[in-house]
């Protein structure tokens, strides 16, 4: 589900994947995996920020995202790549922690703050 990766300042929990089964969303349990990722990124981990990646069309998720607490920091170009040589940005989603007491984490219009993949 995640990690923590980073130094210094940009320690942070970063989730890698969250999936609930169709037929067991709007229950909750999204929500309730993300608050366990947060409280131990900030609690044992002592992290600044938690992260995320996710796809600018996937508009669904980045509505909860949102709802949770998580604004976008930049939008990565070119991120997802696919076998028929496709690509889709992806939006990079933050939530500050405690740590973070001046929200150095996030930034203002993020969407338009636009990095490439090799500059992660």
């Amino acid at each position: 589900m995640g990690k923590a990766e980073g130094r210094g300042k940009e320690w942070h929990g970063h989730v890698t994947a969250i999936t609930v089964a169709p037929e067991y969303r709007r229950l909750g349990l999204a929500d309730e995996m993300m608050k366990l990722l947060e409280n131990v990124s900030e609690k044992i981990y002592e992290g600044y920020f938690v992260d995320l990646f996710v796809r600018v069309s996937n508009t669904v998720a980045i509505k909860m995202y949102r709802q949770f607490g998580y604004s976008v920091y930049r939008r990565v170009v070119g991120y997802y790549s696919s076998g028929d040589n496709t690509e889709e940005d992806a939006f990079d989603m933050r939530k500050p922690l405690s740590r973070d007491v001046r929200k150095e984490s996030i930034i203002k219009n993020g969407e338009n703050n636009l990095i490439n993949p090799d500059d992660l």
